[in-house]
């Protein structure tokens, strides 16, 4: 008998389903990074969302007997997690960043980036003033413009992406977070589709993986699009073009909130004369940092 026959057979409550699962992942060579970071947390999540239930779902009811569709469903779910490295968010359709759901496809990467910490302080200290207009490029999901519009409810956002599909994403984010009167998502390959805007505050998680690290990486990392991860040899290609630009699209008290993670090391290496405002993220994550519109004006003058 198999283990699809004999789960269905021998399995009965949503309990036994988080047991089996937990057992299954276990013994399987699994990453975990995109929302759990162990085996059981990733159990918990798999059942109860393809279940549709919260995951404070009253524990007497997890004695709950499921149906045969269900059970099905269920495995059909863990054994592409096992067998094809898929992260979980994609196999359920949605990502929590913020604590607020957030929809999911293959054409977007996964909501996790270390800014949601300076999203949380409000961009304290380095925002001296409410912003009132705010760019999210390379947006994905559209995760941390939404969210940053829900934190500045009187704030006017863009969110751009060169990723079309990504940007059908997006829009049905901001649908669902019921911010249509003051999120847009803008098709753009960098600042083209953005002439004549300036922003109070930019915030960007672009690609900058190099290809040492993206060779490396797991394979659920693989499973999300390549173009929003990966920038060159040295994950900067992106990141040049961006900061030769960026200057001319922020008010002058406007900031800029730039992810490049790893790459962190090869960016100072690049840029050795200027003053990156590092963040220290209480929850882990690396790589972000802070300029402010002079500091980006004299990186050009340098430049040129």
């Amino acid at each position: 008998m198999s283990t699809r026959q004999s789960a269905i057979r021998d399995l009965s409550s949503i309990k036994d389903f988080i047991r089996w699962t937990f057992t299954r992942f276990q013994k399987a060579d699994l990453f975990y990074g995109h929302g759990t970071d162990n085996p059981w947390d990733e159990a918990v999540q798999l059942v109860m969302g393809s279940l549709s239930l919260p995951l404070d779902f009253d524990r007497d009811m997890l004695e709950c007997s499921l149906t045969v569709n269900e059970k099905k469903h269920i495995i059909k779910l863990v054994d592409t997690r096992i067998k094809k490295r898929e992260p979980l968010p994609y196999l359920l359709g949605k990502a929590w960043f913020m604590g607020l759901p957030f929809k999911v496809t293959k054409d977007t990467l996964i909501p996790r980036s270390p800014i949601i910490a300076l999203l949380e302080a409000e961009f304290s200290p380095w925002l001296s003033h409410y912003p009132l207009n705010i760019l999210d490029m390379c947006t994905g999901s559209g995760c941390l413009g939404i969210a940053a519009a829900l934190v500045f409810d009187d704030a006017n956002v863009d969110l751009t992406d060169i990723s079309e599909s990504a940007l059908e994403v997006a829009n049905e984010n901001i649908i669902t977070h019921q911010v249509e009167d003051r999120v847009q998502a803008i098709h753009s390959d960098m600042f083209k589709g953005l002439d004549g805007k300036q922003y109070d505050l930019i915030i960007c998680n672009p690609p900058y993986v190099d290809a040492d690290d993206f060779n490396s990486a797991p394979a659920e990392f693989h499973r999300e699009p390549e173009l929003a991860l990966t920038s060159g040899e040295d994950g900067l290609t992106f990141t040049h073009e961006f900061l030769s630009q960026v200057a001319h699209y922020l008010h002058d008290d406007g900031i800029l909130v730039y992810e490049v993670g790893n790459t962190e090391i090869a960016l100072q290496a690049a840029y050795p004369d200027t003053p990156f405002m590092w963040v220290e993220l209480e929850n882990g994550g690396n790589g972000v940092f802070v300029l402010n519109k002079e500091q980006l004006v004299e990186l050009l003058q340098e430049q040129n």
